[in-house]
């Protein structure tokens, strides 16, 4: 397991030693992902403090490994463009020194944390177009607060709907061009080495556990980290971006199916890791403020360029075919996140 003491990796340690599997956790305990050094141990599994481009380190962890769980990652859109020599070391330079001495240790099972980044924008249709794929909105439109994305052909707004797994990729930030590279970089070694991937496309994570006050962050730990100071949360926009929240907990769960699934020949499969219960920014904010007995959102009208407008998943293909669904509803899951501790 890389990635193993952060956020997302310390739950998915837990699941799977719940499961009765033997764990190998490594993390490096980047300055992006932890404000304070990692724990030496998650769930009792030490934690090797270990850099996945360090080839050595890397090899020497392999030996008697079934499946490799890959969640290491700088994750977020980045402060500026400064970060993006660091998101393609962490992320693909660090994916290609693992599969590469995968290869070596005849490891041929991988579980890949991939994101919802990788489509761009959500599925939109157009009423005189049908389906269509918007450009990027412009600076001007969403200075003018027109946020909403619009027909490429006609410039009508568009009706969004689900996302699958076979839509285009249309990566819109330097951290989803990462994400991309990992999806492509790991494809190329199944099709090498006759290895499974399953790549797990997880929508916006929340839960227990999320980094505090970090611009790395995703939305609902920025919303929580405000609320924790006694702020406001600070909504973008209009609020009215439509996300899929899926509860840490879930995106355990799929893990542990992917582990599993990986025991099949499968080539390379990519599954949205998803709620399939859309709600809006605007939503999570304000069911968090609730819950925490804190201050109303501000609806601020700010924006930032890269963010895309809708992106909604289907989860049909991860239910049919990992036999996961999440369980853990937005009100269920927010109730409960608004008074959990965050990573410091």
């Amino acid at each position: 397991m890389t990635g193993g003491a952060g956020f997302i990796g310390s739950h998915v340690v837990h699941a799977l030693r719940e499961g009765g599997d033997d764990v190998t956790a490594l993390d490096v305990g980047h300055d992006f992902a932890h404000r304070t050094p990692p724990p030496a141990t998650v769930d009792g599994v030490p934690v090797h403090r270990v850099d996945v481009r360090d080839r050595p380190a890397v090899a020497a962890l392999l030996s008697g490994v079934d499946v490799v769980v890959h969640q290491a990652a700088m994750v977020g859109l980045g402060v500026d463009l400064d970060d993006l020599p660091e998101y393609v070391g962490c992320n693909d330079l660090g994916t290609a020194v693992l599969l590469a001495a995968m290869a070596r240790a005849g490891v041929s099972r991988l579980v890949l944390a991939s994101s919802m980044v990788v489509y761009g924008e959500g599925a939109y249709t157009c009423a005189r177009h049908g389906s269509v794929r918007p450009a990027a909105r412009s600076a001007a439109d969403l200075m003018a607060g027109r946020f909403e994305a619009r027909c490429p052909d006609c410039s009508a707004d568009l009706t969004p709907g689900l996302i699958t797994e076979d839509a285009m990729l249309d990566p819109r930030s330097v951290y989803a061009a990462t994400k991309v590279a990992q999806e492509h970089l790991s494809a190329a070694w199944a099709r090498q080495t006759g290895g499974s991937v399953v790549a797990l496309r997880y929508h916006n994570v929340y839960g227990p556990g999320m980094p505090r006050n970090t611009p790395y962050s995703g939305v609902a730990a920025i919303f929580r980290s405000a609320l924790a100071d006694g702020r406001a949360p600070h909504v973008f926009e209009d609020g009215g971006q439509r996300r899929d929240f899926v509860h840490v907990h879930d995106v355990a769960a799929a893990n542990v199916a992917a582990v599993a699934a990986t025991r099949r020949d499968l080539g390379w499969r990519a599954y949205n890791v998803a709620s399939g219960r859309p709600a809006t920014i605007g939503d999570m904010a304000a069911e968090l403020s609730r819950a925490a007995d804190g201050p109303a959102p501000v609806v601020t009208g700010e924006f930032r360029l890269g963010d895309v407008r809708h992106v909604v998943a289907s989860p049909a293909r991860a239910d049919a075919e990992l036999g996961f669904r999440a369980a853990v509803g937005l009100a269920e899951g927010v109730a409960a996140f608004a008074h959990a501790p965050l990573r410091g």
